[in-house]
């Protein structure tokens, strides 16, 4: 099959599989993937297959855009021919854990226990992973069960809980918001960053949903305990004793696990935490503390020497680094421009392992420098665009691959209307207030790969501009992708800031981004 290929914004492919059944534009998705992973060019970030696509990141300061098409389409997909794996999961149907069951049956015109019977006696084959860490996205689910997600995802689903939407059989690996429908849930562990491979379920494995009682599947949640990721190796440096809203540590995004689900995360504002680890002659994306709103104050339990960037109140007077001994104090607290600071250590933060859960710090936490093992190389970082502070922050942004999705009016709305930072924003992504995007679909999509700054579309038709948090695979219509050299921008808007998006092209964000 040939797939055609799109060029999504600097540093980002879209292959697509037009015409092909979703089986087979999958099973290619998924080879060509393999294939890079055996083989992987240099500048090669990630290879995420989704549906019927596979979205390819690379560093185009390592790998050209033109260079990265030529590569792409002269791979010939090669399936595995190995003998699928079965894996074997009890499950739990109805009551508590599935809490849409019954009314799923009764929208299909069947009893609940006929579409248990259904649901566990189908053909699930895992196609990909995506969304969150080891979330497999499962074909095989009975006709009665293939329905569009939810209109307002939950916030909160259980770790476990088995789902349905668009066709797919889903299993959420941790507690986490969802839109789909839950009618059931595993007790198995679904991702361990420390096994290997940290997936219990891979591409190409088959599944059987084995129907147990309430009593059994306490016991076998009580045989199968979620084990905690191990904690990050290193010297204690810090105790928090008031850790702000939301500090966290962050270092430069950790690619190459896209394709188990596992996003790359990294700071907000790349540019603000190289600063503060110039200062320190750390490697630019060595880990620091990321300062949300208000800083923690914070306890030194060994000699360090520490610097910021942003402008926080009760920061050292004068700038630059400053040394602490043990039992010395640091109190940071309002950020006063923009929204982010980071706070950097000599030899830099050590960092749990990709695709554990991260959390902000809570009182009593250690904070650890880490080992030279984990000190980043290289890294690609944009420079500082405009400061905080400006009325309306304009941001350049190439138009999305999905605007066949969008009226055209409604591609005009976004780029010609002026948006608000909605309150409900995180590292997962900036939900903006303003005009309505209007579709012209329903808008749910077959799940793809997400770059980095894309900018989707859910069914209340207001944007959210995906952030480092954000999920590896979406199944929202995305109507732009903000260019690499102003995600930091987004970085530093707080709730009200007004934005405007700037169209450009892809020879724009290069330019820009060779320009930083």
């Amino acid at each position: 099959m040939t797939p055609a290929l799109r060029h999504v914004v600097d540093g980002a492919v879209l292959l697509e599989y037009p015409g092909e059944p979703d089986a087979q534009a999958n099973r290619a998705a998924v080879a060509v993937a393999a294939a890079l992973a055996r083989h992987p060019p240099a500048g090669l970030l990630d290879a995420i297959p989704g549906a019927r696509t596979l979205l390819v990141l690379f560093d185009p300061d390592v790998l050209d855009h033109a260079s990265a098409e030529e590569l792409l389409l002269r791979i010939e997909p090669v399936e595995k021919s190995a003998e699928p794996r079965t894996v074997r999961l009890a499950a739990l149907y109805g009551g508590e854990a599935g809490p849409d069951l019954a009314a799923l049956a009764h929208r299909a015109g069947l009893s609940a226990e006929e579409l248990i019977r259904l649901h566990a006696a189908a053909h699930h084959r895992v196609a990909f992973l995506g969304f969150a860490p080891g979330f497999p996205y499962m074909t095989g689910a009975p006709r009665a069960l293939e329905l569009p997600r939810l209109a307002t995802p939950r916030v909160r689903v259980p770790a476990g809980s088995i789902a349905v939407a668009d066709g797919y059989t889903g299993i959420y690996p941790t507690e986490s918001p969802g839109g789909w429908h839950l009618i059931g849930r595993i007790a198995q562990q679904l991702f361990d960053p420390a096994a290997s491979p940290p997936s219990l379920l891979l591409p190409g494995d088959e599944v059987v949903f084995e129907p147990v009682d309430e009593a059994r599947f306490a016991e076998l949640s009580l045989a199968t305990q979620r084990n905690d990721p191990p904690p990050p190796w290193g010297t204690a440096v810090f105790r928090v004793a008031t850790p702000g809203p939301s500090t966290t540590i962050q270092g430069g995004p950790r690619h190459g696990h896209a394709s188990m689900g596992v996003p790359a995360g990294g700071a907000m504002d790349l540019p603000a935490l190289a600063s503060a680890n110039a200062q320190l002659g750390n490697p630019p994306l060595a880990a620091g503390l990321e300062l949300t709103v208000t800083g923690p104050e914070l306890e030194a339990l060994s000699s360090v020497r520490v610097a910021l960037a942003g402008d926080v109140e009760h920061s050292p007077a004068g700038g630059g680094p400053r040394a602490l001994a043990q039992g010395d104090r640091l109190r940071l607290g309002r950020v006063r421009t923009g929204l982010r600071a980071y706070l950097c250590v000599d030899g830099g933060l050590a960092q749990a392992q990709p695709g554990a859960a991260s959390r902000p710090l809570r009182n009593g936490d250690l904070v650890l420098r880490a080992d030279a093992a984990q000190r980043p190389g290289p890294a690609r970082v944009p420079t500082p665009g405009a400061q905080p502070g400006q009325a309306v922050l304009k941001v350049r942004a190439v138009p999305g691959p999905h605007l066949a999705y969008f009226s055209a009016p409604g591609v005009e709305t976004f780029f010609s209307s002026e948006y608000v930072v909605s309150p409900r924003s995180d590292r997962r992504g900036l939900r903006l207030d303003g005009p309505r995007v209007e579709l012209m679909r329903p808008a749910d999509l077959p799940p793809e790969g997400v770059a980095p700054g894309s900018v989707q579309v859910p069914g209340d038709r207001l944007p959210i501009v995906l952030g480092p948090d954000g999920p590896a695979t979406g199944g929202y219509p995305r109507v732009a992708c903000v260019i690499g050299a102003d995600l930091p921008l987004l970085a530093q808007a707080r709730p009200g800031q007004r934005i405007r998006f700037a169209r450009v092209n892809l020879a724009d964000a290069l330019a820009a981004w060779r320009t930083r």
